[in-house]
């Protein structure tokens, strides 16, 4: 009997276009598992400059932390060394660092196997900043959401207002800028419109709206 041949969606584009969110609620109205991605990343970025690493850091030195790196996912909760990071990561910091560690080679290759696991055990919405072209290239179906600067900017100010935390929109638009920067630039798997990719600009949809389209896309596939 042939091995069952599970479906990726996966899901690109820059911070505060909606990836989460709309990831989520997808694979919920398919039935499929959600692979936050960005919380891995997040995660290993906060172990790292646990570990006293930062920007400046080698390959040879990240490797050597990772070593000692237990990470798992399960449920939308990533743990490290078995403790709950999952609210740990949701800061602009853990952001930040997660944005300058995904650069790192050593990280990207550590992921990367991990995140691949996934599409072999079940059905997998994966949404990040290189599903589309690196990790998942031959996904079942591709999106690229994506919205203006300003309004992912302001996105991203609420939800930090939501959960406590104290940051001024100028701060939040900045980091969408910073981010974009480093995310669009980095020389290792930057973030890109696949060319097989659906985009949709999410800058004036409501969430609702985005995933209609996108499950009339995945109807269609």
């Amino acid at each position: 009997m042939a091995d069952k041949i599970y479906k990726v969606v996966a899901i690109d584009g820059p911070s505060g276009s909606g990836k989460s969110t709309i990831s989520r609620l997808l694979a919920k109205a398919l039935g499929f598992q959600f692979l936050d991605t960005g919380s891995l990343y997040r995660a290993v970025g906060l172990y790292l400059l646990e570990c006293g690493l930062n920007e400046l850091s080698t390959d040879e030195e990240i490797n050597l932390a990772l070593q000692d790196l237990d990470l798992k996912y399960q449920e939308d909760k990533v743990y490290v060394k078995g403790v709950d990071y999952s609210q740990l990561i949701r800061t602009p910091q853990a952001g930040h660092y997660a944005s300058v560690f995904s650069a790192k080679r050593a990280v990207r290759d550590y992921l990367l196997d991990l995140q691949k696991d996934f599409s072999k055990k079940m059905d997998l919405v994966a949404e990040g900043r290189d599903m589309t072209t690196v990790v998942f290239p031959s996904a079942w179906i591709k999106f690229y959401l994506d919205a203006s600067q300003q309004k992912r900017a302001e996105r991203r100010y609420l939800q930090l207002i939501e959960i406590g935390k104290k940051v001024s929109f100028d701060e939040a638009f900045k980091d969408i800028v910073q981010r974009d920067d480093r995310d669009m630039n980095r020389a290792i798997a930057p973030l890109k419109i696949a060319k097989d990719a659906i985009y949709i600009d999410t800058s004036f949809l409501s969430v609702q709206d985005v995933i209609n389209k996108m499950l009339y896309y995945c109807n269609k596939n």
